[in-house]
């Protein structure tokens, strides 16, 4: 058997290990000093995207969406393969030892054995093999960073698709509505134009309003089924009926938006996956700087054996029948053209490179934020403008309507008031969308809603 004092041994040399790697220091945060307060703090009430999606029907599409999308499949699959890479790397670190049982008959007569073999175990005396260890673990973070940041941008586009898809149902709708409500006025106004009391120019600028509104009707009805089949590829499977947005879905009610104070900063942009990632990659590169400085010194290998051999089966662990061996070996890097001098350039350079990458990552989470607020100062007093216009076109039509039918103004007015009134709606859902789709993207950047 393996002696204890060899064991001994090794663990002793193991606890003493050296790391060359350098320490790691979290870069500061590469944003503007003065525009931080631009970054909103979490508020109390800590909203998570179960609390996010008011809407049921849209909060059972996005899980729909976590558990057939492919390519967060993907995602959580290169998880489970830097794990169980790490585990490999990891398992470097500790001897392994294997067990045989032999055999052999010849004209000699019967041979047995049986043993138990240390191979060739590196001695970690300079960090190198815990170093690599350490940067397959950085490396399996950042792969679970990554498919966080995958999680979430699925989020918002699977909730974009769906509020697309009921902007355009109710687009649908109010272009069926509006194109009824024209062959009524039409009906009416080839009537008028048989008795004298419309001229020629003006049933056909009523018929003209007829054929546009078709227009739109058909244009639409092609736009949902894209809208649809959109949604459907990022769901990985078929849109329930059950969960689909209805004609008049009411696009405000679909999400909620805690108001967000002005506050802190970088620790908020920090806490993002794609920013978290970022940092585990320069980590691991740091690491890497460890890897190739251990390279200037010896490698030192275990290699062991103990067994017992013996000609019958009942003689195998008899006294005098055992045997062992030990031989250590020591490889010391002399001559290699520089090769590791360059190596440990390049490791210096790839730490280089993670650090602007992690400063970039950063700087883009700031400018993410900041652009989604400024958009969002602004919608409130845009949607109250835009109601307001479209109450004021809904009275002009209104009072048209009843100037014409006195006679007191032509059709050209109400004509107008109509193509005024159907544009301002159909703004209102733009805008109704677009506050929506800024709900989302502050879900998004701000890393998957409020939640610490």
């Amino acid at each position: 058997m393996i002696r204890p004092q060899l064991l001994s041994l090794a663990a002793l040399l193991l606890s003493g290990c050296v790391n060359l790697a350098p320490e790691y220091r979290q870069p500061a945060a590469a944003i503007p000093a003065d525009g931080a307060a631009a970054v909103p703090a979490p508020d109390p009430s800590q909203v998570g995207r179960s609390e996010f999606f008011v809407d049921a029907r849209l909060r059972r599409t996005v899980e729909l969406a976590l558990a057939n999308n492919r390519d967060l499949r993907v995602s959580t699959l290169n998880v489970q393969r830097a794990r169980a890479q790490y585990r490999i790397q990891d398992a470097a670190r500790l001897p392994g030892v294997d067990a045989s049982v032999g055999a052999s008959r010849s004209n000699n007569g019967t041979s047995l054995s049986a043993g138990l073999a240390l191979s060739a175990f590196e001695l970690d005396l300079f960090g190198r093999v815990r170093t690599l260890s350490e940067a397959a673990l950085q490396s399996y973070f950042a792969t679970e960073e990554g498919r966080r940041s995958a999680e979430i941008s699925l989020v918002a586009e699977v909730a974009n698709a769906w509020l697309t898809l009921a902007a355009d149902l109710e687009r649908q709708r109010l272009a069926g509505q509006t194109q009824e409500t024209r062959r009524a006025s039409l009906a009416l106004d080839e009537r008028r134009h048989a008795l004298g009391a419309i001229t020629g120019l003006a049933l056909a600028q009523s018929q003209s309003l007829v054929d546009s509104s078709r227009l739109d009707v058909a244009r639409y009805a092609a736009q949902v089924e894209q809208d649809r089949h959109a949604l459907e590829l990022l769901l990985g499977a078929a849109l329930p009926a059950d969960l689909a947005p209805a004609s008049e879905q009411n696009l405000a009610d679909a999400s909620r938006l805690v108001e967000l104070p002005a506050g802190v900063p970088a620790e908020l942009l920090q806490r993002r996956p794609d920013v978290l990632q970022a940092e585990h990659q320069l980590r691991g590169s740091v690491v890497q700087i460890g890897v190739a400085r251990a390279a200037f010194f010896p490698r030192i290998s275990l290699t062991a054996s103990a067994g017992t051999a013996s000609s019958e089966l009942s003689g195998l662990f008899k006294s005098g029948s055992g045997s062992w061996s030990f031989g250590p070996s020591l490889s010391l890097p002399i001559f290699d053209g520089g090769a590791n001098a360059a190596a440990l350039e390049s490791a210096r350079l790839d730490r280089d490179i993670a650090v602007a990458q992690y400063d970039k990552a950063v700087q883009t989470a700031f400018r993410e934020v900041a652009d989604a607020l400024s958009v969002r100062a602004s919608l409130a007093e845009r949607l109250a403008a835009q109601q307001a216009l479209v109450a004021n076109a809904e009275r002009q039509l209104s009072l048209a309507q009843a100037l014409h039918r006195a006679g007191s103004t032509g059709m050209l007015e109400v004509l107008d008031a109509q193509r005024s009134l159907y544009a301002a709606q159909q703004s209102l859902i733009d805008l109704r969308l677009t506050e929506q789709s800024n709900r989302l993207d502050l879900y998004k950047v701000l890393g998957g809603g409020w939640k610490t």
